[in-house]
Formats: C-alpha cells, sequence, structure tokens
C-alpha cells in the first residue's frame, strides 16, 4: 500500500488519466474529488462489498431450467 500526505487542494494522479483531489478536510472527515474516465466505475468500498457479495449470493441460487422454458413458453 502506498501512503501519500496531501493538503486541500493537492492532488494524486493515478495511471495518467485518474485524478483525485483532497477538497476539504473539516472534523476528521476528508472530501475528495475524483476526476476519471467515465469507464471506470467507482465505489465507496462498503457499497463494492455489499455488491460482490450480492454477486456471490446470485451465483450460488440454483435454477431449474425446465421450470424457466415454461415461464417463457407458456
Amino acid at each position: 500500500m502506498l501512503i501519500l500526505s496531501r493538503k486541500e487542494e493537492e492532488s494524486i494522479i493515478i495511471d495518467g488519466n485518474i485524478v483525485i483531489k483532497v477538497l476539504e478536510i473539516q472534523e476528521g472527515k476528508v472530501r475528495l474529488g475524483i476526476d476519471a474516465p467515465k469507464e471506470v466505475d467507482i465505489f465507496r468500498e462498503e457499497l463494492y462489498k455489499s455488491i460482490q457479495e450480492e454477486n456471490m449470493q446470485a451465483a450460488k441460487t440454483s435454477v431449474d431450467i425446465k421450470k424457466m422454458g415454461k415461464l417463457f413458453n407458456g
């Protein structure tokens, strides 16, 4: 893990096209601005973990193909 210190209004650049800027530091919270290409997904860690967990649960769900066919074919 790379650890950097930044002050308000200072930035870091990742891979030449992702800029993370410290917008504000107040009451123990840091506000960050992220400028990245649209094709780059950006999630808060807790949301990302929740999505991953839901995907894992969905992958474990078994589906009866014959029953699914009846739903679509009538």
